[in-house]
């Protein structure tokens, strides 16, 4: 693990970009993977519960890894995560630094970091995530659109109670040039949540959530009437 480690290293302070996408692209298609094999165990045990349930569907046959999605995730990565995630690190430290002049490693410098890592490259995350996996398992604008609606509030608030914390303890503790690579590590967790979310299609959880927002946008409505 050491010399696998000394490797990385090399190649960051080389390939900086280059590693990123890499390592990116890799991690976001480990965490597809481990999405579908919790999505197939799932309807496994669903179909277990069930009495007199038909043992010959496709939920209680043998897992098979869907190869196509896998190269569809992994392309968020490489496309996405790893090219926009190295900037957008580099650019957020120097802004803080540089801009609003806070001292690094301060209070004030990891609030402000964590604030605008939540605020701006979160929603930004989700949203490209879920239209980019839309059109690119043959949706139409409509559908995608219909996914989004479906998807993106949930995700956004299941992951805005951890992203944070991780964010605190990674702006705080972890050298600039390795933040992407913190994130990258979680990122295996995140992509398989997200694969997940997005394979979970009108689950009855999600539409607690998009109704739950709707009625109180509902209130919020009336009250301004």
């Amino acid at each position: 693990m050491l010399k696998l480690w000394r490797w990385y290293q090399r190649c960051l302070a080389v390939h900086p970009v280059k590693t990123q996408v890499i390592s990116s692209g890799f991690l976001w298609g480990i965490g597809d993977i481990t999405a579908q094999y919790i999505t197939h165990s799932t309807a496994q045990r669903r179909l277990h519960r069930i009495p007199n349930a038909d043992k010959d569907t496709d939920a209680d046959a043998e897992f098979k890894v869907n190869w196509k999605r896998v190269a569809i995730t992994s392309m968020f990565g490489f496309g996405f995560v790893g090219p926009i995630g190295h900037f957008w690190y580099e650019g957020l430290d120097r802004f803080i630094k540089l801009r609003l002049l806070y001292e690094p490693k301060t209070a004030r410098f990891v609030a402000a970091k964590v604030a605008m890592d939540g605020l701006i490259f979160g929603p930004f995350d989700l949203l490209v995530f879920f239209t980019y996996m839309g059109f690119a398992t043959g949706k139409n604008p409509t559908e995608v659109k219909e996914g989004l609606k479906r998807d993106f509030l949930p995700a956004l608030v299941l992951e805005g109670g951890a992203w944070p914390l991780l964010q605190i303890a990674n702006f705080r503790y972890v050298p600039v040039r390795y933040q992407l690579l913190y994130v990258n590590i979680f990122c295996l967790l995140d992509s398989a949540f997200l694969s997940w979310v997005e394979q979970q299609k009108d689950a009855a959880w999600k539409q607690w959530f998009t109704s739950s927002f709707e009625t109180l946008k509902d209130r919020g409505g009336q009250r301004g009437v």
